[in-house]
């Protein structure tokens, strides 16, 4: 309204001032006829003969004309229309121009011609921060929303300050001082170029935080509740001053009665509250952010009801800066009366007696009265666990399963309830559509689908696929998204599943040193959504032909003479489309040479006079089980391995064995479980178990090594391996993202080779070698199992007293046993990149016979590690563990810590 009264004051101004006719002698007349206009007693009606338009630079005067809705031919009535007063706010409100007149130049009869004066709102050119980094200017400038050329009002000068103050409010800067100023480009016709003077100031933590009122409850617990609200950390005793909030003078009392309102006895000064506690900036996390803060005072409410208090407030909370522009913030709280629950009726179940449902809620009479616990148990907040009542009636079909909690009494401390019940029809699966692959074919995804269509629906079904299509390695686990549409009227519900593949594909770039090996390079590929059936249509080739969810790997490994690799696997996972049964088939060729002579100077020509070489195919089938549940395989392997030493020294070994050819065939069976997921880089709940057996035929029991003179021909054994792992994902506060919560890992595992001639020895292949990083050697090639002991290097020796570093290994073990504990934290686990950080506890050991096997006499280390995991490089690993049976005198922390560096996959 406002621009309409001063819209009318420049028309009655203009009419009066604007058409002024210029006599001879210098003197201004009036118009008479314009004058007339206003002297008339009555009102006449007039006609809009010519509109003309003054002032524009960058718009079009037919714009202006439209925008102020006035035309050629239009009628007015003067005195008494509003029609010019309503173009100028037409005018205004479109932010286009900074002032505005209109006026009347020429009368002719009726006919008035109109001229619109408009002064034109400048345009940016350009924006610049003063004052603070590139990567401050980095992150603002996508927040700002400032192009170039749009018209610079003033509300967008002031939201463009407003976006910076709360980007440094957010930064823990609340006393940020932001000064705009303007400036207008030369060359340029009507444009400006806008600088923000920054002054951060200094950024503002929380000193402390202080409840009052809480008789029941412990302040450090609720401090425990404000997540996004950290104090300082305390270090020593050191007096900070608080001003005063009321003033010097009459409100002195005031304050004083304050501080003791909110329960701080000891003041030592009447205008000045005394923090007896000096507190550290650092890496406290105790920047303060006012968003958080309202939110962290709900989240003291929700703790102060999750114990009972649901008429718990907060009566009042204040923020009171200190010298060094930190916050005290005092909370006063009431926390009202602590309810329990009492009894609690079923109605409206049919299915379920009223014996197993309390058996499943587990709330019983006289508990502490929770309603956000009871709503969890009766299913409105379902869990992945299960243990709640909804879920126990959707995973067998109730859909449309509702329960309502009412109370019907409360009584002095105690709360009634009447769980009302509508269980509602069985639902069956309708129309199961896939949506989002664009590579992957249908039927690919279809298959892993556990929600068949006229099936009866289950929770489970959904959970359990979403961990299917979660495995698959080409499916981004974190998008998977069933969109459950329920028809009431016929008992169905439609699910849409919503999948984004991800690049499965991997390529491998190595680089290492060590092993006896030296310098190392590897060059691999990995497909996992690989098409054989496709590889002669080039046009499926992308790089190569895909959709067909096989997996496909090619890996070669060089370095001259020294040593040379070359891999190959397939795998089928549904062999013959129908079943979840597997096919795989794998060769390797491996070669290692001494290519150095005894002045340890590389020699081209020694690699041929003394390597290992390992030949290895493989063929498997693996088949999933009804029984115990179906998570359970079990695979088939017949493996033959061929090692060729030639003048090739192991552990010193004999001259039969320097120079022998050996070939290996034996058959593995493997029961697996494997229900962790549904990321398999970084699993977050279910277990996976291994326990697996390769034997070879007892040849000298059967006489058929008995007339060779190489007892290394056909070496005999049988080899045991059992591993079991648990994720249990812990700390799951409210308000936090669920992927953002640590995943607790503990891991047992165990190996033994044995021989069935007692006669013989153990064989020297296959044998377990621990410490170190667990990356593949020389000595996995002679069918080694290379068993990861984060802290320690290779050792040979069982007494975790001896310090392995002084010892070089002549033997490794034929059982061992190792204990992991790992606290795991994601900092991103995206598609594009996995990434995650861990603590770890390590404990293990290895033995030669049953006679000196002590499961509990083990070598203990401890540290720190990080992990990422690239699409197209696969895992990348770095841990720095500390030996704890590695220290001594001499060398100390140091001596015992070591770092150690894995590519490719996770070490055993």
């Amino acid at each position: 309204m406002q621009r309409i009264y001063k819209g009318i004051f420049i028309i009655f101004t203009l009419l009066f001032s604007s058409n002024l006719v210029s006599a001879q002698d210098g003197s201004v007349s009036v118009d008479p006829a314009l004058l007339g206009i206003f002297n008339a007693k009555t009102p006449k009606e007039y006609t809009i003969a010519d509109i003309t338009v003054t002032g524009t630079k960058a718009f079009d005067a037919n714009l202006i004309i439209s925008i102020s809705g006035l035309a050629v031919g239009d009628k007015v009535i003067i005195p008494g229309t509003d029609v010019f007063s309503k173009a100028i706010t037409k005018l205004w409100r479109q932010n286009l121009i900074s002032d505005v007149e209109i006026s009347f130049t020429k009368l002719e009869g009726t006919n008035l011609y109109v001229q619109i004066d408009v002064k034109e709102r400048p345009r940016l050119a350009s924006y610049k921060f003063v004052g603070i980094k590139k990567g401050e200017k980095d992150d603002l400038e996508p927040k700002m929303a400032l192009s170039k050329d749009r018209v610079v009002t003033e509300n967008m000068k002031l939201s463009a300050i407003e976006v910076i103050r709360k980007f440094y409010y957010g930064k823990g800067f609340r006393n940020v001082d932001i000064q705009l100023t303007e400036e207008q480009v030369p060359g340029m016709n009507n444009a400006i170029a806008l600088t923000f003077y920054i002054k951060k100031g200094h950024k503002v933590k929380v000193n402390s935080i202080n409840f009052s009122g809480n008789e029941n409850i412990e302040a450090q617990k609720l401090k425990k509740q404000m997540k996004g609200t950290k104090e300082m950390n305390r270090i020593t005793l050191f007096p900070i001053t608080v001003k005063n909030p009321f003033g010097d003078t009459e409100s002195k009392q005031t304050f004083k009665d304050y501080i003791k309102d909110v329960g701080f006895m000891s003041i030592t000064k009447t205008r000045d509250y005394v923090d007896p506690y000096f507190r550290i900036r650092g890496f406290s996390g105790a920047k303060f952010n006012e968003n958080k803060y309202i939110e962290d005072k709900e989240h003291v409410l929700d703790y102060y009801n999750s114990r009972g208090y649901r008429d718990a407030v907060i009566l009042n909370d204040t923020a009171i800066m200190d010298q060094r522009n930190n916050l005290n913030l005092f909370l006063k709280v009431s926390e009202g009366r602590q309810y329990y629950f009492g009894n609690i009726v079923w109605r409206g179940n049919t299915k379920y007696s009223d014996s197993v449902l309390n058996s499943i809620l587990g709330i019983k009479k006289g508990d502490i009265y929770n309603l956000d616990l009871l709503n969890k148990k009766i299913g409105k907040q379902l869990s992945a666990e299960g243990l709640d009542i909804g879920s126990l009636y959707m995973d067998d079909g109730y859909l449309f399963f509702q329960v309502d909690p009412v109370e019907t009494a409360v009584y002095n401390d105690t709360i009634d309830f009447e769980l009302r019940m509508r269980e509602g029809p069985q639902a069956t699966y309708g129309n199961i559509t896939i949506s989002g692959n664009k590579k992957t074919k249908d039927y690919v995804i279809r298959r892993e689908l556990r929600t068949i269509p006229g099936e009866k629906f289950s929770r489970q079904d959904i959970i359990r696929t979403q961990r299917e299509l979660g495995q698959l390695g080409f499916i981004d686990p974190e998008k998977i998204n069933p969109q459950i549409n329920p028809n009431a009227e016929n008992g169905t519900v439609d699910i849409n599943w919503g999948v984004e593949e991800k690049s499965g594909d991997q390529l491998e770039l190595s680089a290492g040193f060590g092993g006896g090996i030296g310098l190392t390079g590897t060059l691999g590929v990995s497909f996992n959504n690989f098409s054989i059936k496709n590889i002669t249509k080039r046009s499926t080739w992308d790089p190569l032909p895909s959709g067909d969810g096989q997996k496909f790997s090619a890996r070669i490994q060089s370095n001259g003479k020294a040593f040379r690799s070359y891999n190959f696997s397939f795998t089928e996972p549904w062999l013959g489309g129908k079943k979840r049964n597997s096919f795989t088939i794998a060769y390797s060729n491996t070669k290692y040479a001494n290519a150095y002579d005894v002045f340890g100077q590389y020699c081209k020509s020694c690699g041929d006079t003394s390597y290992v070489k390992s030949t290895n195919f493989d063929i498997s089938l693996g088949k999933q089980l009804k029984w115990p549940d179906d998570y359970f395989n079990l695979i088939y392997a017949i493996n033959v391995q061929r090692y060729k030493l030639r003048n090739y020294s192991l552990f010193g070994s004999s001259e039969e064995l320097r120079n022998t050819t050996s070939t290996n065939i034996s058959l593995r069976l493997a029961l697996i479980r494997n229900s962790a997921g549904p990321n398999p880089i970084f699993p977050t709940s279910g277990s996976n178990f291994l326990l697996s057996g390769q034997f070879t035929l007892p040849y000298s029991l059967l006489g058929i090594t008995s007339n060779t003179t190489n007892s290394y021909k056909l070496p005999e054994f049988h080899k045991w391996r059992m591993n079991a792992e648990w994720y249990v994902p812990i700390g799951l506060a409210k308000g936090e993202e669920k992927n953002k919560q640590f995943i607790l890992k503990v891991a047992a595992k165990y190996g033994f080779i044995g021989r069935y001639n007692k006669n013989l020895s153990i064989t020297p292949f296959g044998r377990f070698q621990l410490g170190d990083a667990g990356l593949s050697n020389n000595f996995a090639l002679l069918g080694y199992d290379i068993i990861a002991h984060r802290g320690y290097p290779v050792y040979e020796t069982s007494n975790p007293r001896i310090n392995p570093d002084d010892i070089t290994p002549a033997q490794f073990f034929t059982i061992f046993n190792k204990y992991t504990v790992e606290l795991r934290y994601p900092f991103s686990t995206s598609a594009s990149s996995t990434i995650y950080g861990l603590a770890f506890f390590d404990a293990a050991n290895g033995w030669y016979d049953f006679k000196s096997y002590n499961p509990f006499k083990l070598r203990r280390s401890a540290g720190l590690g990080l992990r990422f995991f690239l699409p197209m490089f696969g895992l990348l690993g770095f841990d720095y563990g500390i030996g704890f049976d590695r220290f001594n005198q001499t060398s100390g922390l140091k001596g015992a810590a070591k770092f150690t560096f894995m590519l490719g996959q996770e070490p055993e």
